[in-house]
């Protein structure tokens, strides 16, 4: 077997995906009676929440991202492989890599979502997202790389197309990219690049929603317009983006905003497994479930996280696609397979909600908790410390917590560097080769 993995008399538990559904479902399986084996195409767990401070040069990637090896390294139930999961092939109970084939028990497939163009071929080609530490990266060096640019150009519509920036997509990723770029405007700017006149950056944020944060409350959704208008972001609600043709935004009304860069944060849609029936899915390509996680018409194999759609009472529509959804599942699926695997009832999921947050810069923030509600300085506090104690690893904590401290008292960051990978010839992979090809095509 190309994977290597031990048979073993313990039920083999095979999770795709180490997200926080997958990584929570496996540390709490790690210490029982289970083979786990965990498959990632990725060998670090990424905390997303944080992927837009990497993209505006305010963390290092590696601060927001943990090695799943190192989670695991005294386990000895828990074999981990970096592969990608081609097809599943439930009559057999095994599923397709591209290491092989591999046999499961239970399979967990905790493969979370993508950005959602809707269907817009054009848009998903020329729009930036973020949906991975290195396409945050790749929009930090696009960024500073069209500040370069910007500084050497005289010509006064070009400048603009390099130094202006659209955002789609209102909710929490929206707004705080949108207000971390009107921080970089502020503070970074004029002492960086002293050549350029920060006042002709532009920052647009184009929502299709007649508000911000559409899942938060009125006051939430106010505060963030009210703070992101006053740090001179141009807000445009109830619009949809139709095209971008790489120079400029064309908008639902006709009217065009002239950018090079687009950053799409307008909604998620599920990745996608072969293998599984179509009737298994469900609003936004994700998975249906039941109570205990269960897809529709299987009794081994689970989804839990953004790629799970199941309904209860409070949620006649499915969960939101938020972190503590998919940690509580992961958490519940680990105390249910226990409880099957000792002949003992299994318990229905019940999402716990424990509120939504987000930040708009400096002592600026939104917070919903279930009984309070509140903006401005305290509800920043409160961000700031939810993230931190979130983060994986005691060094990762401390690293964050140094980045913000220096930053919020020198005002810079030190962190603003280009860098561009370059492959030697004989280290290229296929994908690579592949995609210089259709470069040299076009």
């Amino acid at each position: 077997m190309i994977f290597n993995i031990p048979d073993s008399p313990l039920p083999r538990v095979v999770i795709i995906g180490a997200g926080f559904a997958g990584l929570n479902l496996a540390r709490k399986l790690s210490k029982s009676n289970f083979q786990i084996v965990l498959l990632d195409k990725n060998n670090y767990h990424q905390f997303q929440p944080l992927f837009y401070q990497v993209a505006m040069a305010g963390l290092e990637p590696s601060s927001i991202a943990f090695p799943i090896r190192k989670i695991f390294q005294n386990k000895k139930n828990v074999f981990i492989r970096l592969t990608e999961v081609e097809e599943i092939d439930a009559s057999q109970n095994e599923i397709i890599t591209s290491l092989g084939r591999l046999k499961y028990d239970h399979l967990v497939i905790s493969i979370g979502a993508k950005t959602n163009f809707f269907g817009n071929k054009k848009l998903e080609e020329k729009c930036l997202s973020m949906k991975s530490v290195s396409e945050a990266l790749f929009l930090r060096n696009l960024i500073l790389a069209d500040y370069e640019k910007a500084i050497s150009t005289t010509d006064y519509e070009k400048r603009q197309g390099l130094i202006d920036i659209v955002i789609v997509g209102g909710g929490p990723t929206g707004v705080e990219v949108a207000g971390a770029l009107a921080e970089m405007k502020k503070y970074i700017i004029p002492k960086e690049y002293k050549e350029l006149d920060f006042k002709e950056i532009d920052i647009y944020l184009v929502q299709g929603a007649d508000c911000l944060l559409k899942g938060m409350s009125p006051k939430a959704s106010e505060g963030a317009e009210k703070f992101l208008t006053k740090m001179g972001v141009k807000v445009i609600k109830s619009m949809r983006v139709t095209d971008f043709d790489g120079e400029y935004v064309h908008l639902a009304d006709g009217s065009l905003i002239q950018a090079k860069k687009v950053i799409w944060a307008a909604g998620i849609t599920g990745n996608r497994l072969k293998g599984l029936p179509d009737e298994t899915l469900t609003y936004g390509k994700r998975l249906k479930v039941n109570r205990y996680n269960q897809v529709d018409g299987f009794s081994n194999i689970y989804a839990i996280g953004d790629i799970a759609y199941m309904e209860e009472e409070a949620y006649p529509k499915g969960h939101p696609q938020v972190a503590q959804v998919a940690i509580q599942q992961g958490k519940l699926l680990a105390k249910n397979l226990k409880s099957e695997n000792a002949n003992q009832p299994m318990k229905e999921f019940f999402y716990n909600d424990l509120g939504a947050m987000a930040t708009i810069g400096r002592n600026r923030a939104v917070v919903d908790l279930p009984r309070f509600k509140f903006t401005g300085f305290f509800a920043w506090i409160v961000w700031l410390v939810v993230h931190l104690f979130s983060l994986i690893g005691v060094k990762n904590k401390l690293f964050v917590f140094i980045n913000w401290v220096w930053n919020y008292f020198t005002y810079d960051q030190s962190l603003r560097l280009i860098i561009k990978p370059k492959i030697k010839k004989e280290f290229e992979t296929d994908e690579v080769d592949e995609n210089r090809k259709e470069k040299r095509e076009q």
